[in-house]
């Protein structure tokens, strides 16, 4: 190639790079998400785009300014964002540049940044809003007002299996999984809004049917400490018997962060408050990946509690938590365990499964289970946590767990609960923790 050519060649490369580069970015749909402090608006972009944003006030609204930028009509596919947006509103200026402005309902802080295309979208600009309190806080008394000693509680997502059209598994007498996990949910309810510091939130309350991935937004949505999902297993042997206590397996795992990395626009507040969307590939992954260790382990945690305790009311099919792929078990950031409560395909246990007393004993075990856990792993700021600030004993020969109590001034049973005892036997040498008393 000629020296004349190779400048010709040249020329015409940046050209045509100039054409590109002069044809206007185009913004395609919007979709929105939200929390209660944070509105996430995604523009889906031809290209990267050069743009600002910024707020203004009187009245309240953010203003995104777009170089070389073009839109078609909006049209924004989400939920209701009352309480934050009234509407939004496109123009072109200085030529070729577009402008948005977002009339808000509230005072935010706004951001921005730029995702490149994965396998399900293109180029997007991501905006979030973030909430300002200041009028509320502007009005309240400047005198400080004493904070009670008071966590919040933990909370447990029960999830009855099935429902509405799907029965589920159904015993050889006609009993539906779907009533009677229903019923030991609905128990374990009761018995958990009964534990001090404790609350349940039902994903399913009633015969209808709720998909699979809902159910875990469900307890997303809750903010659940723990998701207990609910079932009765079958086979076709019907001489197969005893409960079960599943977690996510490995490959689970490994498929739920291929899912979470490829929508990581939608991965915001996953991982205690780190967003992934604006992290690269490696550390995404890395993060998402000590996130999900964490979680599994305390599924396994929780899951061999559970299973030893519904080891003394029912036979159990294997004495060891097992793992397998269900789609409820695999929210990232929140502990979650499957408890087959028995086999109903098996005649003796589908008997048991429609005693009331019997779906009793299993809601009470798993009760137990989940208790011991969280009496001595209590997640920060909750009442159990703060029960779990007291001082710690070293047992001493002659002391009974009686005695203990009554010299630090606790009930037996909260000194029980707070070490995880089953019984009164002490050994010497060991260690308790007293729990705090709340009210001071």
């Amino acid at each position: 190639m000629t020296v004349t050519t190779r400048i010709f060649a040249t020329i015409l490369l940046v050209l045509l790079s100039v054409a590109v580069w002069a044809q206007p970015v185009q913004v395609g749909g919007i979709r929105l998400s939200q929390s209660a402090d944070k509105l996430r608006l995604v523009f889906d972009i031809s290209s990267p785009v050069k743009h600002r944003v910024f707020r203004l006030s009187n009245p309240e609204r953010v203003v995104l300014d777009l170089s070389n930028a073009s839109s078609g009509r909006l049209r924004p596919v989400a939920a209701s964002t009352g309480g934050w947006l009234k509407r939004i509103r496109s123009a072109r200026r200085n030529g070729g540049d577009l402008r948005m402005v977002l009339d808000l309902v509230r005072p935010v802080t706004p951001s921005s940044f730029i995702l490149k295309p994965n396998r399900k979208y293109g180029y997007r600009l991501v905006v979030d809003l973030v909430a300002t309190d200041g009028k509320s806080r502007a009005t309240k008394a400047s005198r400080p007002v004493p904070v009670p000693r008071r966590g919040r509680d933990v909370v447990i997502a029960i999830d009855a299996g099935h429902g509405g059209d799907d029965p589920g598994a159904i015993g050889r007498n006609g009993t539906r999984e779907k009533d009677v996990v229903l019923a030991i949910a609905r128990k374990l309810e009761r018995l958990v809004n009964r534990e001090p510091g404790m609350r349940a939130v039902m994903i399913r309350d009633g015969d209808y049917r709720v998909k699979l991935r809902e159910r875990i937004e469900r307890a997303r949505g809750h903010k659940a400490d723990l998701f207990v999902s609910i079932h009765a297993d079958s086979f076709k042997n019907r001489r197969a018997h005893g409960s079960s206590v599943f977690t996510l397996s490995e490959h689970g795992a490994s498929s739920e962060a291929a899912r979470w990395l490829a929508e990581r626009e939608n991965a915001a507040d996953l991982i205690g408050g780190v967003s992934l969307d604006d992290k690269d590939e490696v550390l995404a992954s890395v993060l998402l990946d000590l996130s999900q260790t964490a979680t599994i382990e305390a599924s396994n945690v929780v899951a061999s509690s559970v299973l030893q305790q519904l080891g003394e009311v029912n036979a159990l099919h294997k004495d060891h938590v097992e793992q397998a792929g269900f789609a409820v078990l695999k929210s990232p950031d929140i502990p979650s365990i499957l408890v087959e409560t028995a086999f109903i395909s098996n005649p003796g246990e589908e008997r048991k499964l429609k005693n009331v007393r019997h779906q009793q004993k299993l809601a009470r075990a798993i009760l137990q289970g989940v208790r011991a856990y969280f009496v001595k792993n209590p997640p920060p700021g909750t009442t159990l946590a703060l029960r779990s600030e007291g001082k710690r004993y070293v047992i001493q020969p002659g002391d009974t767990i009686s005695t203990i109590a009554r010299r630090h001034r606790v009930r037996v049973e909260e000194l029980r609960r707070s070490n995880g005892l089953r019984g009164d036997l002490l050994r010497v040498g060991d260690v308790l923790l007293i729990p705090a008393t709340l009210g001071g």
